[in-house]
Parts: C-alpha cells; structure tokens; sequence
C-alpha cells in the first residue's frame, strides 16, 4: 500500500486492482489522447481525472471541470462555448467559455452522458476539427484543450437507447478506465480504513483510536453503494462519535442503518405521499446523487429536480 499525492490530495493504492487503473492512467498521462473513465459515484473518477492532468505535459495549464448533469440545458451551450457581447438578451460583454479557459490544459466533462443530444453534436465537432465557435460569433476559434470525461453509467446501454451518440462514444473512448466498485476490492477495505482512520485521527486530534476487528469484519460485510466516498464518510463519522479509544464493530453497524423503507399506513395516503417518500428513499440509497437516482426511478434528471423542488425532498 502506497499514497500518491498531489494537487493537495492523496490517492491510495490499496489493492491490485487500483494499481492496474493506475498504470493505464500514467500511459494515458503520455499522450494526448482523450480518455474516458466509467465507474459507479464515489469510485474516485475525478481524482482519476486529476491525476492524469497532474501526471502530463499539460500539468502547468488550468484543470476545469464542467458537471453536465448540473447545469441546466439553456445555459450548458454558453458555458462550454462562452458567447460574444449581444449574442442574446442579458449578452452585455463577451463571455469567454470552458473549452477555451482551459486552453493548454485539461477540460473535465463529468458525467458526459446527460449531455443533452444536441450538444453531444457540437462535441463531437470539438473533438474532431479542435475548434469551437461562441455563441454570436462570426469567427472559428481554435483550442488546444485535453478532454477527458466520466461516466457512472454505461455509455454503450445509453447508445442502444438512443440517448448518447454513437460516433461520439468512440471519440471519447480511446483510452478507457473503468473504475472498480469498491465491494470488488475487498483488499482494499481494511487498508483504506487504515488510511482514513490516521488521516482523520489526526484532523479531529484523537490519536489514541483504533479500530478492533469486529469492526473491520462489518466493514467487509458491507456492500458499499457509496463506495470510497461513503467508507470515508463512515470512518469521519465514527472517529467524532467514539466515546472511548476503540472503533468496534457495534459502532459501525449502527452507522450502516439502512434508509427508510416505503409503507402505505392508510388507504387513504394520496399517490402524492406513496411518490414523495419513493423519492426520498431512492435519494437516500443514492447517497443524495441526483443523476443515479433518476436513472433508477426511470425518469430524467429535470423532473427528479421538479419533483424534489415539489415536495421538498434531498437537497
């Protein structure tokens, strides 16, 4: 087990598994080719991302990112392209846009598969002629920006379905990486744990923790929909928490409580109410992931968000 640090972060490498991810990410840190790394939230696609930048000819230019599932559709196209002085109502000065903001460096296109259809156009353009044109501009600007884009769904479903251009799928999967699910690296679970534990032992000043075995086995038990992100959620959780010197295994069980369960107390429970707590409890399972709870309620994004704002559900 290593620390690889960088950017003020620290990527462990606990398991073999992590170690072959990293390897293809340093070949892919050589070239300039466009990569496109796929895992479940909270596999650590971003840091993955960063690395790369940080490990290329590119380290010195800007690293930006752009979350596509987080930025309304109307306003995607002149965030990604910026936009000249009167391109439209509210335009009063020229607007400079991503793609040319991280121009000698690496523009991050997080979770490009919501891209809306007609935009996925536009960056097929970019990707292959490396030139944009701003909204109300008269003239093609050329950029020499590095695309890399994350998906924690699986890009080839979302072609069958018809949601994500084929032809752009291939320009953005030349060096693939998929991040693995941390309930597949259960070698990694008790290194990682080791990792967290010092680094927040330290943050909270209660360097006389640890954590006991019968701790470590819950840990093992767990299938982790949160992935690194919700272990080390759990082991901050747990360190401002403990009471005496030890982690056991009673603590972490407690805090592994899974989320409410939908019930229909009455006959009389509108449709509205079953709807709402269906919602809250999927927000729940997902960790507050607006993007994966919407893909297994069977809905868009944009109508999750309507629903939330309805019934002030997540956050």
């Amino acid at each position: 087990m290593n620390a690889i640090n960088f950017h003020k972060r620290s990527m462990l490498v606990a398991d073999s598994l992590m170690a072959d991810v990293l390897k293809i990410a340093r070949k892919a840190a050589s070239s300039n080719a466009t990569v496109l790394i796929c895992g479940e939230s909270g596999t650590g696609k971003e840091l993955i991302a960063r690395f790369i930048h940080e490990m290329s000819a590119r380290q010195q230019g800007p690293f930006l990112s752009v979350n596509c599932a987080a930025i309304p559709e109307g306003l995607m196209e002149a965030e990604l392209f910026g936009y000249e002085k009167g391109a439209f109502t509210g335009a009063w000065v020229q607007r400079i846009g991503k793609f040319e903001k991280a121009m000698g460096g690496t523009l991050l296109l997080d979770e490009v598969t919501e891209m809306p259809l007609s935009l996925q156009t536009k960056l097929l353009r970019v990707l292959q002629e490396s030139e944009i044109d701003r909204l109300g501009g008269r003239e093609t600007v050329t950029i020499n920006t590095r695309i890399i884009a994350t998906s924690n769904k699986d890009p080839l479903e979302l072609v069958r379905e018809g949601k994500f251009r084929e032809d752009l799928f291939y320009r953005l999967n030349v060096i693939r990486i998929d991040c693995p699910k941390l309930k597949n690296r259960q070698d990694a679970i008790e290194n990682l744990t080791t990792f967290f534990l010092q680094t927040y032992k330290e943050k909270y000043e209660r360097p006389e923790i640890e954590v006991s075995r019968d701790a470590i086995q819950a840990l093992n038990a767990h299938p982790w929909p949160g992935n690194i992100r919700e272990l080390s959620n759990l082991i901050e959780r747990s360190v401002l928490l403990c009471e005496g010197r030890i982690i056991d295994g009673e603590l972490i069980r407690g805090s592994l409580i899974p989320g409410p369960t939908i019930s229909i107390k009455t006959h009389e429970e509108s449709l509205a109410e079953i709807e709402k707590r269906h919602i809250e409890n999927m927000l729940f399972k997902v960790h507050g992931n607006k993007t994966e709870a919407a893909r297994k309620l069977g809905i868009s994004v944009r109508t999750l968000r309507n629903k939330v704002r309805q019934y002030g559900s997540g956050s």
